[in-house]
């Protein structure tokens, strides 16, 4: 009888302890309902490698805190399990942005009501990050983490070695997969360098039209390399001129050219092009066109509504929120899309 029982052979909590917790965190789970009969001391020590003694201590102790009984003759059963028993679940954000904002509402209005949510921020600190694992570790039914760090090996190789400390079972990434890191764990996701392809895409007509697209990233922008060379291939398939800069001024601001800007809405580099654009009497939408990169809800407002192309925020936490009703994780991409407004 093969289960989702489980251990960390390289972990330094005892083994016997280990089972208790895998056992507790399944009940919690609603993976073991009441009366679920458990798989019997000799084929749990056959499944995980380890002796029976160390199957016996750690049911013994579970049935001295109530979680299994023992019928006589027929093995180890789950006792009551309380339906009512809230479920925890602890946020990890690298920020509080404007996006991360409507994908949080999304999650919260669709998970049910039986949670409580907790909320940390990283800031991208893989040192704080580090911690708040080390604290946090064992406390939660859940970590909904968005795995944002500097893709320097050093720190990415941090991240992983800190995520695999976490039971795959409780452990749902946001916004980005995390491909080197083993296990059936929950990530809905976007993957930036053919997304935005798709998202150019669908503005391929205007495109055409156009005399260049410049795009303008900063070295601040975490994923800014991949985009770069998702841009790279569409440019080339569709054979469209394009000219990446990393700064803006008067020169590089053009007729006829489309401007795609990496990072964000309300960063400098948006400011400085439409200022530059209005003192030399262009209409924004008519003479040059801009895109912004990532969706929130004041582009409708901004230049009389802005052009993005973004995953979908809403979608991602309504799918994230339906994986933890469900009990059920997975791994699943994210829509991504072209929102068309007057600026292109």
């Amino acid at each position: 009888m093969k289960t989702e029982i489980c251990i960390n052979e390289n972990s330094k909590t005892p083994v016997y302890k280990q089972i208790i917790e895998s056992i507790i965190d399944l009940v919690n789970a609603r993976y073991f309902k009441e009366n679920d009969l458990l798989p019997s001391m000799n084929e749990l020590s056959v499944e995980l490698g380890i002796s029976k003694e160390t199957i016996k201590k750690a049911y013994s102790i579970l049935r001295e805190r109530g979680v299994i009984h023992a019928t006589q003759g027929k093995g180890f059963y789950i006792s009551k399990v309380d339906d009512n028993k809230k479920i925890n679940i602890l946020l990890l954000f690298d920020k509080l942005s404007t996006y991360k904002q409507v994908l949080f509402s999304s999650f919260e209005s669709h998970i049910d009501s039986n949670v409580e949510i907790t909320i940390r921020l990283h800031n991208q600190d893989i040192d704080l990050f580090e911690q708040f694992v080390d604290e946090n570790l064992d406390l939660f039914d859940y970590y909904v983490i968005t795995p944002h760090f500097p893709l320097m090996q050093d720190i990415q190789k941090r991240l992983l070695k800190t995520l695999k400390r976490i039971p795959n079972r409780k452990l749902l990434l946001l916004d980005v997969n995390i491909e080197k890191l083993p296990g059936n764990f929950g990530a809905v996701y976007q993957d930036f360098k053919k997304d935005v392809h798709i998202g150019l895409m669908q503005g391929i007509d205007k495109l055409k039209r156009s005399s260049k697209l410049n795009v303008i990233t900063m070295p601040t922008s975490l994923y800014g390399s991949l985009i770069i060379k998702g841009v790279e291939e569409f440019c080339s398939v569709n054979k469209i001129n394009v000219e990446f800069h990393h700064s803006i001024t008067p020169e590089i601001i053009r007729k006829k050219e489309i401007y795609l800007i990496l990072n964000g809405q309300l960063d400098i580099e948006l400011i400085e092009l439409v200022r530059y654009a209005k003192q030399m009497n262009y209409k924004i939408g008519k003479d040059i066109g801009i895109i912004s990169y990532n969706e929130s809800p004041i582009n409708e407002i901004i230049l009389n509504g802005l052009t993005t192309i973004s995953t979908d925020f809403n979608q991602m936490g309504k799918l994230a929120a339906q994986m933890i009703n469900e009990k059920a994780l997975r791994k699943v991409r994210c829509e991504f899309r072209m929102t068309r407004r007057n600026s292109f």
